[in-house]
């Protein structure tokens, strides 16, 4: 988990890298060595993003470190894996397939720090700091890349960006590291808020006494998660709506990836989510559908091909899908985590529960978790407005792709909305 640190910088003033570093504008912003960002192609209004972006080293200052992650990413689909006694047609074998997640190998680092001149001057940031080719191989560039690219994109549409992460600069090391400086919009993840929030949840005393002596005290607080819990997945499909209209995929959604601004549920009012780490960001244009190039893509388009998405249009279709399955998964791990104590579940078991022990039927695994009274607040939360979250939930990760939601449709969904609280 990523905690916040005190406003801190290096005692000397801003950290100079005019020695160790070549700037974006150096390079015209072809500084991944291997990797063709296919940037001369741009449109004018690109250009002028480009422009803005904060290139030279010496513009920042950069503090303490922060944290560091993997990334998450869908590495293959498998078939489901139970020993239950059913049986499947031919037709259904193809299209139950599970989402396999993996980390990848590159490690990221996060640090704090500002810009230190120009009209941004001390706008605070983070920096995400991708490892060099010795350390982070061929595919630390290109993720880098890749990131660098889909917020080119995403950042010079004419429409305002919603929750979304927002670039505003960012160099490379002499050692070839890549550093992308991010508008510090939160230090916070949803993941981070799920653990915090269920390791309160109802805890007892030492001495066995409940921690909610009045049932008024107690109702407020699931109150205020459950309009807490929603804004989060408002914000987050918001900005995978905006993604999508702007034809791009996420490909790494979870947890980890929702940025927060605040984890204080009595300030939800407040709360602003975006969506982060765009590492594994695909581009859905129909030209670049015809050839499905790219390494960090090879794995979306063959399951796509298994699941039996042959045409751009189909692949089109099959890869927002997939981010509305991924969407699923983020939307049924903070229906419960939050609203069960530490250590009753966790998000593989929770997948597991899903995907192989119920193989997403939602409605066998509600009457399971009807008998556990650790999971009965999740299942009143899904239950509300007569099981709306549970009919949503299982829209979004029907077995079949061309049956899934999009993301508008999800947000126009009635237990989306916030009108059932």
């Amino acid at each position: 988990m990523i905690l916040a640190a005190p406003d801190y910088f290096f005692s000397y003033g801003a950290l100079s890298f005019s020695s160790c570093c070549s700037s974006f504008r150096d390079k015209s912003l072809g500084f991944f060595k291997g990797v063709d960002l296919n940037l001369q192609n741009k449109t004018q209004a690109f250009r002028r993003w480009k422009a803005s972006l904060i290139t030279n080293p010496d513009s920042f200052e950069v503090g303490r470190l922060i944290g560091s992650y993997g990334f998450m990413n869908v590495t293959s689909y498998s078939g489901f894996r139970s020993g239950l006694d059913i049986e499947y047609s031919s037709e259904d074998i193809g299209r139950l397939r599970v989402q396999d997640v993996g980390e990848g190998s590159v490690k990221i680092r996060l640090y704090e720090g500002r810009i230190a001149q120009g009209p941004l001057r001390r706008t605070s940031v983070i920096f995400k700091v991708y490892p060099g080719q010795q350390v982070g191989g061929v595919e630390a560039d290109m993720m880098a890349a890749n990131e660098l690219n889909a917020h080119t994109s995403l950042q010079s549409s004419s429409k305002t960006i919603q929750h979304l992460q927002i670039l505003l600069g960012g160099f490379e090391t002499k050692t070839g590291e890549q550093w992308l400086a991010f508008r510090n919009d939160g230090k916070y993840s949803a993941a981070d808020y799920a653990k915090v929030t269920s390791e309160k949840m109802f805890k007892k005393g030492p001495l066995g006494e409940q921690k909610f002596w009045n049932p008024f005290e107690e109702e407020l607080t699931i109150k205020r998660r459950r309009y807490f819990v929603i804004k989060l997945l408002q914000g987050a499909i918001c900005g995978l709506a905006y993604m999508h209209d702007h034809d791009r995929l996420h490909q790494s959604l979870g947890p980890a990836s929702v940025v927060l601004n605040t984890m204080a549920e009595k300030d939800a009012a407040y709360l602003v989510p975006r969506l982060r780490d765009l590492a594994f960001s695909v581009d859905i244009q129909y030209s670049n559908l015809e050839e499905c190039s790219g390494a960090l893509s090879e794995g979306l388009w063959r399951r796509a091909s298994s699941a039996g998405a042959f045409s751009p249009m189909e692949k089109r279709a099959f890869g927002i899908a997939d981010d509305i399955y991924a969407a699923g998964l983020l939307f049924a791990y903070l229906a419960f985590i939050p609203f069960c104590e530490a250590g009753i579940m966790d998000n593989l078991s929770l997948q597991r529960l899903l995907e192989n022990t119920f193989q997403l039927d939602l409605e066998a695994m509600r009457e399971y978790c009807l008998a556990d009274d650790h999971l009965l607040e999740a299942v009143k939360f899904l239950d509300l407005g007569e099981g709306s979250g549970w009919e949503l939930l299982q829209a979004m990760l029907n077995t079949d792709f061309r049956k899934r939601p999009t993301a508008e449709t999800v947000l126009n969904h009635r237990f989306m909305t916030g009108a059932l609280l």
